[in-house]
C-alpha cells in the first residue's frame, strides 16, 4: 500500500513534467517554423538575384545607359546586403532551433524517467500485493488442512 502511494504522490510531478514537455515541443515547432520561413525568404532573395542577373544579361546584350548600370549596381548591392542579413537571420533561427531541441530533449528525458519510476513503483506494489495474496492463500490452505486433520 505504501509503495502504491509513492506512485500516486508522483502523479502531480508527472503531470507538471508532461506540461513542460508539451510546452517545449510547441516551442520547438515554433522555432522550426521560423527557421523554415527565414530559409524560404533567403531562397526567394537568391532567386530574385538570379532573375535580376538574368535581366542584366538580357539588357546588356541590347546596350544599357550609364544611369541603368548605376541603378543596377546600387540595387545589386542592396540585394546582396539583404541576402547577408537574411543569412544572419537563418543562422540565428537555426541556433534558436538547436537550443529549443536541446530543451525539449531534456524535458522529454525527465518525463520518461518519471514515467519509468512510477511504473517501477506500480510494479513493486503489484508484486507486494501478489505476495500478500499468496501468503493469505497459503495461510487459508494451512488452516483448512489443520481443520481437516482435527
Amino acid at each position: 500500500m505504501a509503495v502504491q502511494s509513492r506512485a500516486a504522490r508522483l502523479a502531480p510531478v508527472v503531470d507538471m513534467a508532461e506540461a513542460e514537455e508539451r510546452e517545449a515541443a510547441r516551442n520547438l515547432g515554433k522555432c522550426q517554423t521560423l527557421l523554415n520561413q527565414a530559409e524560404g525568404k533567403l531562397q526567394s532573395l537568391h532567386q530574385y538575384l538570379a532573375d535580376y542577373q538574368q535581366q542584366w544579361i538580357t539588357e546588356g546584350r541590347q546596350g544599357v545607359s550609364g544611369q541603368w548600370l548605376m541603378n543596377y549596381q546600387r540595387f545589386l548591392a542592396q540585394l546582396e546586403t539583404a541576402i547577408n542579413q537574411q543569412n544572419q537571420s537563418v543562422a540565428w533561427n537555426r541556433n534558436n532551433l538547436d537550443k529549443a531541441r536541446e530543451i525539449w530533449q531534456q524535458r522529454y528525458a525527465r518525463l520518461e524517467g518519471l514515467r519509468k519510476l512510477v511504473q517501477k513503483y506500480l510494479d513493486e506494489a503489484r508484486v507486494a500485493a501478489d505476495k500478500r495474496e499468496q501468503k493469505l492463500l497459503d495461510e487459508l490452505s494451512q488452516r483448512l488442512l489443520q481443520r481437516e486433520r482435527n
